[in-house]
């Protein structure tokens, strides 16, 4: 018997929509997987399908060997059997009830004395021990997040699922939960699933990422496959690789290749395949910006640039660089002062080959 969740079915919709969803993942330990991807590509409907809230028509899922969806057996456990633990997107915290009430809701088979001990371990848990009499609108938005996380992890789940878990925070919350929501996780050891459109959480959470398009997987694997080797162009879009540009590989020596882009030639990790259009794949991290080049250096690729734009974003500077080609390179805010970065300014872009992630054209 395999201790894994098994995902495989379609949900169809009047008007022709359909998802498809395929993903595996451990059942009998902590793990997270992120199911990623813009809106309306069906995250959520995967969600709700693992939860039994929506019935696939065609498909199976089985969660530690045991069969929660077979369509050929017309096999559809209850939500109820299945026990997960759901956490609705506004939280669905029950308004004219207490903290401490929310979060004992799911426990009411048990005794008195053993809801009481429960709810209580919860509270310290997630840091709301103090605020168990008050209601949902006397929270801040994070307290209302820990006391709906509290109430899916009460009945102690076997699975937990959670729908944009963070999205109803401020951007300054979100950056603080991040960490601390992983690490809650982790410590009650249940198997999760989330959804999430923020680039930054699913690096932050995922111990797997899947990307979905319209409906459909378009890559699985580990956060460094997914976000540093999209499989292919939709893949990289969605993830937010921010230069993908195409490209010409003209020489492939010693497990490097010269690749053709605009009017400059990189320096690049040959492909596995013999190919030669290709779409060059850079991260915006991977870039450095100097006023000049570096003699001696052993970073392969160092290009004349103009800088064509500056757009700040948090703590980092987004710098729109022309190099023959269109490049991106994010920088810290205290580098680009440093360098007293100006539209129109000459500087040089440096990147290493490894750093050049290359998709054949189809």
């Amino acid at each position: 018997m395999t201790s894994e969740l098994i995902v495989d079915f379609e949900k169809r919709y009047p008007g022709g929509a359909t998802i498809a969803a395929t993903l595996r993942q451990p059942a009998d330990r902590f793990s997270l997987t992120v199911l990623f991807g813009p809106s309306g590509c069906g995250k959520t409907t995967v969600l709700r399908a693992l939860a039994g809230l929506e019935r696939p028509e065609r498909g199976t899922i089985t969660f530690a060997g045991e069969t929660w969806l077979d369509s050929e057996s017309n096999v559809n456990r209850s939500p109820q059997s299945r026990d997960v633990g759901f956490l609705f997107q506004d939280y669905a915290l029950f308004p004219h009830r207490t903290v401490a009430a929310n979060v004992g809701f799911g426990l009411r088979t048990m005794s008195g004395e053993d809801r009481s001990r429960r709810v209580t371990e919860l509270l310290t848990s997630f840091e709301l021990a103090g605020l168990e009499h008050r209601y949902p609108h006397e929270l801040s938005g994070g307290q209302r997040q820990r006391t709906a996380l509290a109430r899916a992890l009460a009945r102690r789940p076997r699975l937990l699922l959670l729908d944009e878990p963070l999205s109803a925070l401020d951007a300054g919350l979100r950056e603080q939960l991040r960490g601390r929501l992983r690490r809650q996780l982790a410590e009650f050891g249940v198997p999760t699933v989330v959804v999430t459109h923020d680039r930054v959480e699913a690096i932050a959470l995922a111990d797997q990422v899947v990307v979905m398009q319209q409906g459909r997987v378009l890559q699985a694997g580990s956060v460094e496959q997914i976000f540093s080797h999209p499989r292919d162009l939709a893949t990289a879009r969605i993830v937010g690789v921010e230069t993908v540009v195409p490209g010409e590989i003209i020489a492939v020596r010693d497990g490097l290749a010269e690749v053709r882009v605009g009017g400059a030639t990189l320096t690049a990790v040959a492909p596995d395949v013999a190919v030669r259009s290709v779409y060059v794949c850079l991260k915006g991290e991977d870039v450095v910006v100097q006023r000049a080049a570096t003699a001696g250096s052993s970073v392969r690729n160092q290009l004349p640039a103009v800088v064509r734009a500056l757009s700040p974003e948090g703590p980092l500077v987004r710098v729109a660089l022309d190099c023959g080609f269109e490049l991106t390179a994010l920088v810290t805010r205290p580098a680009c002062e440093e360098l007293q970065l100006q539209p129109g300014d000459r500087v040089t872009a440096l990147f290493k080959a490894p750093a050049i992630h290359l998709i054949p054209k189809e």
